[in-house]
């Protein structure tokens, strides 16, 4: 919905709305999720200790808002023109002139030094492949004049903290568990992303913006099924990679395949209230993930 503005809006309050940090922690609880997934499951396959655990998970956490916010920031700079033509959109502070582009990109500046200052402190392999990821999410707002499936590119984008927290803290790749978890990840955004955008569907139409949410049609529940199941099948077949323990099937793959199952039956597509509730929803779905790791990860730590 629209923020109405008035006259005497502070400076301060449209640079929050750039990084929307007034809607926080949505958006940013999305990227920070497959990180902490993947830092998780290394603690529990490398044992690392509680202490490392938290502070690494506290690292992380600043870099996927300092991700997300420039991510956002990056996203209105391209798509202003775009903006003026969505309901949804019009208010953003660059079309309305309350942040101008130079502002703007002297706050994604910030963001980016700040970002890449965190990842100097991942390892020298680890910074390499989380710099190559923010080439990945300058690219994205521009897949969405030049293809219908911008969700699997950000999908990519939002993901690829995994391999980051993998490498920095086991200093090895593995691939199979690391591309797993992406490509669950990535589903699971193509997801909670198509859902974001039937928001904005009939407008986007309009102004020529692709989405999954205009490709899929009249088909999307039966396409946001088979996304979520192909997300349910990667976590449980990278617990089983991981060598993961019950509780973790428990508690995140079946509380997963629940909550999915959930949000399946709830959706409304031509609803917005509906569409952005199920989107926030997501971003607490990773807690169940998170919950039945840590039970795994507690149990081995103290057994």
């Amino acid at each position: 919905m629209p923020i109405a503005m008035t006259q005497s809006s502070p400076t301060w309050w449209a640079y929050w709305r750039l990084m929307r940090m007034h809607l926080f922690p949505a958006g940013a609880i999305h990227a920070f999720w497959p990180c902490t997934w993947a830092l998780t499951m290394a603690a529990f396959a490398g044992r690392i200790t509680p202490g490392h655990l938290a502070s690494q998970t506290f690292l992380y956490f600043v870099g996927a808002v300092l991700g997300h916010n420039g991510g956002t920031i990056w996203d209105d700079i391209c798509d202003r023109d775009l903006d003026r033509q969505v309901e949804r959109c019009k208010d953003r502070p660059l079309v309305t002139g309350e942040v101008s582009l130079r502002g703007a990109t002297a706050l994604l500046m910030v963001h980016v030094a700040g970002y890449l200052y965190l990842l100097q402190s991942a390892g020298s392999d680890a910074a390499m492949i989380g710099s190559f990821g923010i080439l990945v999410f300058f690219l994205y707002p521009l897949m969405k004049r030049w293809t219908y499936w911008p969700q699997a590119w950000l999908g990519i984008a939002m993901q690829w903290g995994i391999p980051v927290a993998w490498v920095s803290n086991t200093g090895s790749m593995n691939w199979s568990l690391v591309v797993t978890l992406l490509i669950g990840g990535l589903c699971w955004t193509i997801h909670y992303d198509t859902i974001y955008a039937c928001q904005d569907r009939r407008d986007d139409v309009k102004a020529g913006v692709k989405s999954t949410a205009v490709r899929f049609g009249k088909h999307i529940r039966l396409f946001l099924s088979l996304f979520s199941a192909a997300f349910v099948g990667c976590i449980a077949y990278a617990g089983m990679l991981n060598s993961q323990g019950t509780m973790y099937y428990v508690i995140s793959v079946v509380g997963t395949a629940m909550h999915l199952m959930w949000q399946l039956l709830a959706f409304d597509p031509e609803s917005s209230k509906n569409c952005c509730r199920l989107f926030k929803a997501n971003g607490d779905l990773g807690y169940i993930i998170w919950a039945g790791m840590l039970c795994d990860y507690t149990r081995r730590i103290w057994a």
